[in-house]
């Protein structure tokens, strides 16, 4: 069995800095990529930032140059630097992991339980 679990998370205030963190445990054979997604009351989830396991990072538009993403394979973790944050990135946030799991023959997308974040203006 597999868990994903965020955290971090919270209340900043408009221009400061949040960071989260993501840990995937259990029967993992292999991670392809991590990530970050976010969702508003009324609004589909949506992948902000991703990496892969070769360290390519892709953002949205939103986050580019404001986010960053990082990940430590040797500890199945996934970090999101929130820098310069806007009241328009409260949302909730969710951990995305793309792995392989004993027993399974292909990868499988997997989502945290989502961690608050609530930015003042």
């Amino acid at each position: 069995q597999v868990q994903v679990v965020e955290f971090g998370g919270g209340l900043v205030q408009a221009g400061g800095s949040l960071r989260l963190s993501c840990a995937a445990s259990g029967s993992i054979l292999s991670i392809s990529v991590m990530g970050w997604g976010r969702e508003t009351p009324g609004a589909p989830r949506e992948l902000v930032a991703t990496i892969r396991d070769d360290g390519y990072t892709k953002y949205v538009d939103s986050v580019q140059g404001r986010f960053f993403v990082s990940r430590d394979n040797a500890k199945n973790t996934v970090y999101l630097q929130m820098d310069s944050v806007k009241p328009e990135d409260t949302a909730v946030y969710y951990c995305y992991v793309n792995l392989l799991a004993d027993g399974y023959l292909r990868m499988v997308d997997y989502w945290g339980q989502g961690t608050q974040v609530t930015v003042s203006s």
